[in-house]
């Protein structure tokens, strides 16, 4: 049965909306910033079914990075050196209007700088990714106007203590950030602009009805002249076309580490496993490679093959020699799909999505939020 709302409630949080938003995540709320900003009359509405965000935009690991040397050389194979450096470029932008947004004190942004790890087993693709250094320089260079992006630093792996660590490729334009801070900044930017987001508010259906769409939801029904969906790996639930497979990232963070020399952040096995500091502690997550289709899933959860070879890692390759404790473990379900562009378009009239940000959210959250609103305004 429907709740009964009372008319102070149906008036002011209810009746209808220009625009519904579906997912208080970073793309979901970039695109309502978006919208205000380009209309401020507009009424907009965001409707998120977790008590927070849920999928990634709160669990993610905080990477403002653009892509590892392995990683540029998989998309560059997967489709063309052109496709990679717009992609390079596009991840490269969205970071920039991240930060304009919401200001690096805000979101507590450093360019500590990336590094892809090599371990002692990995020397013939070592040498590859070395190999290709000066030519993806020169490539990047042109893409976002950056020389010198990629440089070998074997000298680092003293410095950092790490174990089984042969080569280390450093990247000095990347950076990190405060997830939950910058969820939280991006939340106050769309209330002070009147934007409305109610939590806990699953939807199960969407229809048509004369001039309006209805939102069949379990707080109720609600109305809207347009709808836009950006729910990234839960966006085929309710409309199962849209090509978006989940993927569940798996993350630990460490209690304080005394003495921790890490600062920046790491990937290594082609990006799979990836590692930062934060707070003095050392935050880790990755190993969905260990198994695809266990880790192809919308439920929050651990297994113990993830969690048993985060931990030997973490003490054997990280932090060798030294005690430590976790104190956080946690998931995060990310949108994954053979193409390595995010999904931007119209799935019916008036209804519009933007999802699949394979894993890189952080860094295209911003401008996939952007354009999907613009398609909004503009159709």
């Amino acid at each position: 049965m429907e709740p009964s709302f009372s008319y102070w409630e149906r008036t002011a949080f209810i009746d209808h909306a220009d625009v519904v938003i579906i997912g208080s995540g970073l793309v979901g709320l970039s695109a309502a910033l978006h919208l205000k900003k380009q209309q401020p009359n507009l009424k907009v509405t965001v409707l998120e079914r977790g008590f927070l965000p849920s999928g990634a935009s709160t669990k993610n690991a905080g990477f403002a990075c653009f892509g590892t040397v392995s990683e540029q050389i998989n998309t560059i194979n997967q489709s063309s050196e052109e496709e990679a450096m717009r992609l390079v470029a596009y991840k490269w932008r969205g970071l920039r209007r991240l930060r304009e947004n919401l200001g690096d004190g805000n979101i507590d942004y450093h360019q500590y700088g990336g590094h892809e790890l090599f371990m002692e087993h990995e020397t013939e693709n070592a040498r590859n990714c070395i190999d290709q250094i000066a030519h993806l320089n020169k490539l990047l260079k042109q893409a976002i106007g950056k020389p010198d992006i990629y440089a070998v630093a074997n000298a680092k792996i003293a410095d950092f203590g790490f174990n089984k660590v042969n080569h280390i490729i450093y990247n000095p334009y990347e950076g990190q950030l405060n997830t939950g801070r910058m969820m939280r900044t991006l939340l106050n930017k769309v209330y002070n602009l009147d934007v409305l987001v109610l939590n806990g508010c699953d939807i199960t259906e969407i229809t048509r009805e004369d001039n309006h769409i209805n939102l069949i939801t379990s707080q109720g029904n609600f109305k809207a002249g347009k709808v836009i969906l950006a729910t990234n790996a839960f966006a085929n639930q309710l409309y199962p076309e849209l090509k978006v497979i989940p993927g569940r990232g798996q993350v630990l963070v460490t209690k304080p580490v005394p003495g921790l020399k890490l600062k920046g952040t790491y990937h290594f096995n082609e990006g799979y496993y990836y590692f930062r500091n934060i707070d003095g502690r050392i935050l880790f997550g990755g190993g969905r490679n260990l198994d695809y289709k266990t880790e192809e899933t919308w439920e929050f959860g651990h297994t113990d093959t993830v969690k048993e070879k985060l931990i030997t890692y973490l003490k054997e390759v990280i932090l060798p020699r030294q005690q430590t404790e976790i104190d956080y473990w946690w998931s995060g379900i990310m949108g994954f799909g053979e193409e390595i562009t995010p999904i931007i378009k119209q799935v019916r009239p008036d209804i519009f999505c933007a999802v699949r940000c394979n894993g890189m959210g952080v860094a295209m959250g911003s401008l996939v939020g952007e354009e999907v609103a613009d398609l909004a305004l503009q159709t």
